[in-house]
């Protein structure tokens, strides 16, 4: 379960966010590229962009649901 306290300063404030357990795995960034992409030097994902729309925010949901490794929280700030 991705922790708040652990999220990586990249995300943009918001509801969904990405935390230090990220392995790097490229599952967010092909399920929502809109709203996920990837630190090159530190090699993990963050989110870039809340979603804006209901698309936008059931492909982050997915992406939260798919990543192996729990690394995506939908508690950030609002």
């Amino acid at each position: 379960m991705a922790e708040v306290e652990d999220k990586y300063t990249d995300n943009v404030d918001g509801e969904f966010f990405v935390d230090d357990q990220c392995i790097d795995c490229d599952l967010c960034r092909e399920t929502a590229s809109d709203n996920f992409t990837r630190n090159e030097d530190g090699g993990y994902s963050y989110v870039y962009k809340q979603p804006e729309n209901d698309e936008e925010r059931a492909l982050c949901e997915e992406a939260m649901e798919g990543c192996p490794v729990e690394a995506i929280g939908d508690n950030g700030s609002d």
